[in-house]
């Protein structure tokens, strides 16, 4: 008979990292990892979800797991995206804890020791926030109005500079999973979800090899999602808009038919400026609308967030799986 003593606990600690085309950097990553864990943490595994990497990024980390059963892997068919991968990763943890870290050693692992005390004390989300990005002037530009923009839409407070680097107890990783929608931003989930939380600075580390697989398309990509899964502002902001054009029109109109005033050849010009303005207002009010309609098709036709290849450390089956 099976008891309560004898099902097998897990780990204190789960670690899923999202890996792109990072066979270079997971070994360097594993050491700094196991070094920096071995004393905070009784117990830990690593799970690794390679998303369609066209390097031996799975052989490698396969390769690691061999000789230490902490390390799985987990790949994907194709290239799902980096929201899919923690996705997957978070489904497949069996930790007390678990934290969500990127491949490339800018959330560097020491960090995650004080993300784990601060759960000690009784935080259910520790998040990091980025003191420093370590970019373009461009990026960080972009990165800082797009946390400001995105907290004038939504109603849940979202911290600002704080990415998915964090820790989490088990009862929102389990809030987590019951989300289903497949355009996900888990850092609007993760605050979407509540609980108590709370965010440590930390001093962002330089990327060890290769470039980002992130470029902009797949950053602005996600920044719409965030947006547009939390917030129906923009809905009524083009309403609003919308409304005071057909005001002003109308008292427009007005205007010129007490004046007596006619439109003839010479006012072509403004006539023609209106008409683009127009246009142009109600193609962005066309496509915010779209932006909608197109997630509710994506939530319509319930296919898989991602389809798993192989794996490699779990017990039981290794292939074709999806999620």
């Amino acid at each position: 008979m099976l008891t309560s003593s004898s099902i097998p606990k897990g780990p204190e600690l789960s670690i899923v990292i999202p890996v792109y085309n990072s066979a270079n950097i997971f070994p360097e990553l594993y050491q700094r990892l196991t070094a920096a864990l071995g004393q905070t943490v009784s117990s830990f595994e690593i799970i690794a979800v390679v998303d369609g990497c066209r390097d031996r990024s799975f052989d490698v980390i396969r390769d690691i797991g061999q000789s230490d059963g902490r390390v799985k892997a987990i790949e994907f068919s194709r290239n799902f995206g980096h929201q899919a991968a923690i996705t997957a990763g978070l489904s497949a943890a069996a930790g007390d804890m678990v934290a969500i870290m990127d491949d490339d050693l800018e959330d560097p692992p020491e960090a995650l020791s004080l993300l784990v005390a601060r759960i000690r004390d009784g935080f259910d989300v520790v998040y990091g926030i980025r003191r420093k990005r370590k970019c373009s002037w461009i990026h960080r530009v972009c990165f800082k109005a797009f946390y400001r923009i995105l907290s004038g839409l939504v109603d849940v407070p979202m911290p600002g500079d704080a990415g998915d680097f964090c820790v989490m107890t088990r009862r929102v990783v389990k809030a987590l999973n019951a989300m289903p929608e497949n355009n996900r931003y888990l850092r609007g989930l993760r605050a979407w979800a509540g609980f108590d939380q709370t965010g440590i600075e930390y001093e962002r580390g330089q990327r060890l090899a290769n470039a980002s697989g992130y470029n902009f398309g797949k950053y602005f990509k996600l920044a719409l999602d965030a947006i547009f899964s939390f917030s129906y502002k923009p809905l009524e902001y083009v309403s609003k808009i919308g409304l005071v054009i057909a005001l002003g029109s109308f008292i427009y109109g007005i205007y010129v038919a007490s004046a007596g005033r006619i439109l003839v050849a010479p006012g072509w010009a403004s006539l023609f400026i209106a008409i683009l303005f127009f246009s142009g207002v109600q193609l962005i009010s066309v496509g915010i609308i779209g932006q909608y309609l197109a997630r509710i098709y994506d939530e319509i036709k319930q296919r898989p967030k991602f389809i798993i290849k192989r794996t490699a450390g779990f017990e039981t089956g290794d292939n074709d799986k999806a999620g």
